[in-house]
């Protein structure tokens, strides 16, 4: 098969268009004929050398991919409901960027209807990401404010679709009027250009004062101390990117005082149990309003498979809005 391999860490340029021995499916996975793959930044943080796959994981980047299932044992795939051919979305834990991909079975999702194979490989990783973190861990509830930084991300981008069709107000930051414009077009409430205003003083003014219920942060470093300060009492900070660093400095007082909670969480690790629960959790609460078009993917531009360098390109500029993906012929 065809696969995009990392050389050796570095920048963009490393990803090099290889051959390597079609994967075999084991007991409990199937085997995807790829169409296409979507990039992350986490796919950015392993090319240099910052983010190792799992143990047991294909070197290959690449953590969601749309295809059709070719492969795996019979009895497995119906007992799932699955067939060969069948039009599926997978999360994995490394080798995505690859015409040939396993997947744990309960990790696979069918295409929701309407959906192209591009589409549908741009919902695993940000879908399982704002699930489990922002309504599992973060528990948001109709009537709730959200706070999202980064909100023109691919994973801001669902975190606003999925807050609004739940009932929650959202409230975002991001980089420029441009981005910011597009998060409202989504229905984002609120959109706060970082660049030119203090988020944390936005926040307490457009919420009178209350602050955010949740806070989905990507960027910890000193925008946690700040985000204590803008949470509402009761109020619940998620981690789950580092980009403005691991130190952070806070007062604790004020989450002892109004019981504050900081947590956060990493997915790729977890076991395939813990992502199933999520992949169940996302077909009966998502997959309808992805069917109807409530919430829909938002994809900036789609590479070929072996222009991959460029996409990471791309990703690294913080240019785009929403998702970056890769197209295999």
């Amino acid at each position: 098969m065809r696969a995009i391999a990392i050389r050796e860490f570095g920048g963009p340029e490393v990803l090099v268009p290889v051959e390597r021995p079609d994967p075999v499916p084991g007991a409990g996975e199937l085997l995807i004929r790829v169409s296409a793959s979507g990039v992350n930044r986490p796919d950015v943080l392993q090319r240099k050398g910052a983010y190792a796959p799992p143990p047991g994981a294909s070197d290959l980047p690449g953590l969601e991919v749309a295809g059709v299932v070719a492969g795996g044992d019979a009895g497995e795939l119906a007992a799932a409901g699955l067939a060969l051919g069948d039009r599926v979305c997978a999360l994995v834990a490394g080798g995505g960027y690859a015409e040939l991909c396993v997947a744990p079975i309960p990790q696979v999702l069918p295409v929701p209807a309407g959906l192209t194979d591009v589409e549908a490989a741009c919902l695993p990783e940000t879908f399982f990401t704002v699930w489990s973190n922002v309504f599992d861990r973060g528990r948001l509830q109709p009537g709730e404010t959200l706070l999202v930084q980064g909100g023109a991300s691919g994973i801001g981008v669902t975190a606003i679709q999925l807050a609004k069709a739940f009932g929650a107000s959202v409230i975002v930051t991001a980089g420029s009027d441009d981005k910011c414009a597009a998060c409202l077009r989504l229905g984002a409430d609120h959109a706060i250009n970082y660049r030119s205003a203090d988020f944390a003083a936005e926040v307490k003014r457009l919420t009178g004062g209350r602050g955010a219920d949740v806070v989905l942060d990507m960027v910890a470093g000193d925008y946690v101390a700040r985000e204590v300060s803008c949470l509402a009492d009761d109020g619940r900070i998620v981690i789950i990117a580092v980009q403005g660093g691991v130190k952070s400095e806070f007062n604790a007082g004020e989450v002892l005082r109004r019981r504050l909670l900081i947590t956060g969480s990493t997915l790729r690790p977890r076991p395939v149990a813990f992502k199933g629960a999520i992949a169940a959790a996302l077909r009966e609460r998502v997959w309808p309003l992805l069917a109807s078009g409530q919430v829909r993917p938002v994809i900036e531009r789609i590479f070929a498979a072996d222009k991959a360098a460029l996409a990471h390109a791309l990703m690294e500029s913080s240019q785009h809005i929403g998702k970056i993906a890769l197209r295999w012929a």
